[in-house]
């Protein structure tokens, strides 16, 4: 009886749309990998074209040249599977669109576009019928969309805590370290290519609270864009901050978290006091970590390098490969669940501790007359100590136990008033 064999699979035609650092690595990935990503996927993967603003631009020599096009139209309505690692909200939205009307599968690592429009993106994908990954979108190599997305989605997720940024990370380990000021760290995380010649995405928290956008959505199958989260950043960090923390049992970290309460869900970016005990206080240099509590398998730590070409794409390519597997034996990946809808809380309804540093006139019954005042105002005090006194003056190191961010804010302002007080040095929450 003969032997029936199966003929081969088709080979899928993939477009590379942008080839800067990360688009670079993609294209080395795909074409030196592209016997063992056949054998993975059951087809082989052609680069069908890599599209750029400028073909002629001198390129790393993995490039082939015949391969650059400026005509991305035509690229994208040839493809299978349209791999977008431009940035930005525009071309990049209209070109996915297209892919996707088209009937190609998606990948992107576009964390702006997917935080400030990404339900645009899925409703297309979910009704042509095809697949939308974006791993690489929220930390680099580290897998966490789809252990969040898929491997705890029988579970209950109570709140998402992480570094997601890798520049900020480095300047505040920098300051640490070495006791720099803040914009000495950031020069230097500029010239070691850990920071933009503009850094105002990463040092304002805007890049991070795109992604704790992304995070929380998955998480808590409730719709979060870029603008619901309470975003500052780390520019108001000094030295001194770093070196009190330090003094304290404490780390500075700029955090992302999001979690989800009785009342609703809370999304916040801002610097904050990590106790050096927590996981997330060892996390050095421009390395992401992000901490996930859930009822049932409990704190689980995703840690990884979270920028970087080759990091990039080496999740970008898991994505390709999820999404091809599917085009050659059928099936789809998960479509965004939003079944939750749960509401979404003001910036001032979120709870934490904080510490407050202030210099006040070195008098009788001061630290008293401040304890008044913010017990006055329901904020409960959990440790008081001073410093000094310097000149006429002392400082006082305030801890407070959990309280709403709108309470901690009424009491600073009333504080502030105090006639003993001299300065309101500093007010860091406390995570983790």
């Amino acid at each position: 009886m003969p032997v029936h064999v199966p003929e081969p699979a088709r080979g899928l035609r993939v477009a590379l749309l942008g080839c800067g650092v990360v688009g670079t690595e993609v294209a080395r990935m795909l074409l030196d990998q592209g016997v063992d990503l056949a054998a993975r996927v059951g087809a082989p993967l052609e680069l069908a074209g890599i599209a750029v603003r400028n073909a002629d631009r001198p390129r790393d020599a993995v490039i082939p040249r015949d391969l650059l096009t400026e005509d991305v139209e035509s690229l994208v309505d040839g493809a299978d599977i349209v791999i977008e690692v431009m940035g930005g909200i525009e071309p990049a939205r209209g070109l996915l669109l297209r892919a996707i009307e088209s009937g190609a599968a998606v990948v992107t690592a576009n964390k702006a576009l997917l935080a400030a429009d990404g339900p645009t993106l899925y409703k297309a994908a979910d009704s042509a019928g095809v697949d939308i990954y974006y791993e690489a979108a929220v930390a680099g190599a580290i897998p966490i969309v789809r252990p969040v997305r898929e491997s705890l989605a029988g579970d209950y997720v109570r709140r998402v805590l992480g570094i997601v940024n890798g520049t900020t990370n480095y300047v505040l380990d920098q300051m640490a370290t070495s006791g720099m000021e803040l914009s000495d760290a950031v020069k230097q995380a500029q010239e070691l290519g850990f920071a933009e010649a503009d850094p105002t995405a990463d040092v304002e928290g805007y890049d991070a609270a795109a992604k704790a956008a992304i995070l929380a959505s998955l998480a808590f199958h409730t719709r979060v864009s870029a603008d619901d989260v309470a975003r500052e950043g780390i520019t108001g960090v000094t030295a001194d901050d770093v070196a009190w923390a330090a003094r304290t049992g404490h780390a500075v970290k700029l955090l992302a978290i999001a979690e989800q309460t009785g009342e609703g869900v809370s999304v916040r970016v801002h610097p904050a006091l990590v106790p050096l005990e927590h996981p997330l206080a060892g996390v050095k240099g421009a390395f992401n970590a992000i901490f996930v509590e859930a009822d049932a398998a409990g704190p689980l730590m995703f840690y990884g390098q979270g920028a970087g070409g080759r990091p990039t794409a080496s999740a970008v390519v898991g994505d390709v490969v999820s999404a091809a597997r599917h085009r050659v034996l059928g099936g789809k990946g998960p479509q965004e669940s939003i079944y939750a809808a749960r509401p979404l809380l003001p910036a001032d309804a979120a709870v934490t501790r904080y510490q407050v540093r202030l210099l006040v006139a070195d008098l009788p019954g001061v630290l008293a007359q401040v304890a008044g005042v913010v017990g006055d105002h329901g904020v409960s005090i959990d440790t008081m100590r001073q410093t000094g006194p310097s000149e006429g003056t002392a400082e006082l190191l305030l801890t407070t136990h959990a309280a709403r961010e709108a309470s901690l804010a009424a009491t600073i302002a009333a504080v502030r008033n105090l006639e003993p007080v001299r300065e309101i040095t500093s007010v860091l929450r406390v995570e983790g």
